[in-house]
């Protein structure tokens, strides 16, 4: 089972080099989205906890 995950892990990185590589554009604009969603995520749980304590 360890060496399923081993293998599993290394095509996941394989294939996010491959992506990076072939289209560092589109790879650039993804981790984009993902961070404005984390960010936006933050923001969120901030509002509410800030209505919490009013």
């Amino acid at each position: 089972m360890a060496q399923a995950k081993k293998i599993i892990l290394y095509l996941i990185v394989v294939f996010v080099l491959y992506t990076i590589i072939k289209s560092p554009a589109r790879a650039a604009e993804l981790v984009q989205v993902g961070f404005e969603g984390v960010s936006s995520a933050a923001q969120s749980v901030g509002d509410f906890m800030s209505e919490l304590v009013k």
